[in-house]
């Protein structure tokens, strides 16, 4: 048997990667040097300046074919005065290693990485290993995952289930994974009046009334109860902006946004459906006509308990002791988009410092993880 990888320090090489959302910073150079030197088959699929790596060992299409997501770009260190460690030094310092991605989600990527090397190395599988690995994860998401999924479908390539190593875990290892996100949309609201001065009225259409009852009636509708595996669905109003500094103008327009995440009650296009026509009632009622441009990031869904959950919950609980929790909490991963190919579950860190500064986890963490991992690969080959 060759020497296990090791997980730690594979992830405090990654965090000396400054790989910050669009920049590769090295990180994915690194993985695929390590992946192919023990056998996998490593493809850059870049699109539009957005680094991605795709890695299978095994046949092509194989249909027990393992596969894992994730992402190697990270969040900006933002001031890096504040922070008691450098955020690409990797200092392992109180049994932590510090530094941007350490939680968010170096760590993970290094596990899963480590993992399916040794498998390969030392007890080749019946089957294929599929590493689909981008640096967008943390942008626009619209030229990372996509564009490796995207590529995958012409290729013929395959995954028959995947594992995001998105962090999941609210106090201690174990204790909850992903079987589903909640979708996301934002919609961006303008109304359009007749600027005036504010001593003549009269003389003027004010667009912030309307707007304010519409964003009222949003803000007061329960849109569900929730569902079996989602709680309900929020709308929350995140800007309301007149770009006005003078207290005596009528302003001629006005803005508003509101975020949604929603169950699978509903789809974007029936969420977008109802906005529109909320905002065609106030219009009718004040004569302000308010446009509406919608922005999905993502569709609810959910994988239901089955074979896959299983399998990540057995693992876990195998190591941990914990039976993780089935939840659907949370904001968007691109578990999102990997469930339009194949069965996706997320299982990974406990996430509290993610995109803070001295953003760290501890090396025993990055360890155990890796061993729910190997452990899950040995459960599916077996």
């Amino acid at each position: 048997m060759t020497q296990p990888t090791d997980p730690v320090a594979l992830t405090a090489e990654l965090i000396r990667c400054r790989s910050v959302t669009p920049t590769e910073g090295g990180a994915l150079v690194l993985l695929a040097e390590r992946l192919a030197a023990a056998g996998f088959d490593c493809r850059r699929v870049d699109r539009n300046g957005t680094a991605n790596l795709f890695a299978r060992w095994g046949a092509k299409g194989h249909e027990r074919t393992f596969g894992f997501n994730g992402h190697t770009d990270v969040v900006p260190a933002g001031d890096t005065a504040a922070w008691t460690a450098d955020p690409f030094g990797a200092e392992i310092r109180d049994g932590q290693l510090w530094g941007r991605g350490a939680t968010d989600m170096k760590s993970g990527v290094a596990a899963f990485v480590a993992a399916a090397i040794d498998l390969v190395t030392d007890t080749p599988p019946d089957g294929a290993v599929v590493l689909a690995l981008t640096g967008d994860e943390e942008g626009d998401a619209t030229d990372g995952t996509i564009a490796l999924l995207d590529w995958m479908q012409t290729e013929g390539e395959h995954m028959a289930c995947c594992l995001v190593g998105e962090p999941t875990c609210r106090e201690a290892m174990g204790d909850m994974m992903k079987i589903g996100r909640r979708g996301s949309m934002t919609a961006y609201f303008t109304a359009r009046g007749v600027q005036g001065h504010a001593a003549y009225p009269q003389r003027a259409q004010n667009p912030v009334p309307a707007l304010a009852r519409l964003v009222q009636r949003l803000d007061a509708y329960s849109l569900d109860q929730g569902t079996r595996h989602f709680d309900p669905s929020t709308l929350a109003v995140t800007t309301f902006d007149t770009g006005n500094p003078a207290t005596n103008v009528i302003p001629g327009q006005c803005r508003a946004t509101v975020n949604i995440r929603f169950n699978e009650a509903h789809s974007s296009d029936s969420l977008a459906d109802w906005l529109a026509a909320e905002a065609a009632r106030v219009t009718e009622e004040t004569g302000i006509e308010i446009g509406i441009e919608i922005k999905v990031s993502g569709e609810s869904f959910v994988t239901p308990p089955g074979p896959l959950s299983t399998l990540v919950a057995d693992a876990v609980e195998a190591e941990t002791g914990r039976r993780p929790e089935f939840s659907t909490s949370g904001g968007t991963s691109d578990a999102r988009f990997v469930k339009d190919l194949c069965p996706v579950v997320e299982f990974g860190l406990v996430g509290k410092t993610m995109h803070q500064v001295d953003e760290r986890v501890e090396t025993v963490q990055i360890e155990e993880l890796k061993r729910i991992y190997a452990r899950i690969l040995g459960g599916y080959f077996g």
